[in-house]
């Protein structure tokens, strides 16, 4: 076998029915119930405003080559989000062409921890996402080494094929599948408490009582 030029091609995906629980839901309200550890860092932003969910499909990368992701939208399937480590070079990992062959499979978007390119074209695509760290002219090599279906790192988080990606405005959170069920219907409670909330908050209503019972439950001190 070797080592860092290979394809793992036994992946364990999530039922589509779990998947779909995450739809519409704040990557927001999912971070709350998997105590805030789980999001992506910030610098991975989205390049459209088209919304993100499905399973992880990974791609580990050479800096600056794209060789194994060429390999994974192929072998990618339907519902799957392209995830690829790309191991900081700043040099473009995929462009317009790159996000057309894989919307037209029915791959729902790239989440990409290193750099693209054609921003226009990534911003006229409504139904396919690309996160990214940033944009670049520079165009990448085709050499390999890479290897696909294993964990990757993505933005100090670390991802395992078939874990659920979501993403929205505010960023891409990483769902272990194993975890997802619990965690989407949590969520859904949450996001439901919030909707609340907030129509309460628009005719007036806003209940304060939780910070004053914090500060003093904490010991704070008014001082004259």
């Amino acid at each position: 076998m070797s080592v860092g030029f290979r394809i793992f091609q036994s992946i364990t995906r999530p039922a589509k029915e779990i998947v779909s629980l995450f739809q519409g839901l704040p990557v927001a309200n999912i971070a709350d119930n998997m105590g805030r550890l789980y999001c992506v860092e910030s610098e991975i932003r989205p390049f459209n405003k088209v919304p993100l969910l499905g399973t992880a499909f990974t791609v580990k990368v050479a800096g600056g080559d794209n060789l194994m992701f060429h390999k994974a939208i192929e072998l990618a399937q339907p519902g799957d989000v392209i995830v690829v480590n790309g191991f900081g070079a700043e040099r473009a990992l995929c462009g317009g062409l790159m996000m057309e062959t894989a919307r037209q499979k029915g791959i729902r978007g790239f989440v990409i921890d290193g750099y693209i390119r054609d921003n226009d074209d990534i911003l006229n695509m409504t139904d396919f996402s690309c996160y990214a760290r940033g944009l670049t002219g520079n165009g990448p090599y085709k050499n390999g080494p890479g290897e696909i279906g294993g964990p990757v790192a993505l933005g100090k988080q670390v991802v395992m094929p078939g874990d659920i990606i979501v993403g929205d405005a505010d960023g891409i959170i990483v769902v272990p599948k194993d975890d997802a069920e619990r965690i989407a219907l949590e969520s859904r409670k949450l996001h439901s408490l919030e909707q609340e909330k907030l129509a309460a908050y628009a005719n007036g209503n806003v209940n304060r009582e939780w910070l004053y019972d914090a500060l003093k439950s904490k010991g704070c001190e008014t001082i004259d």
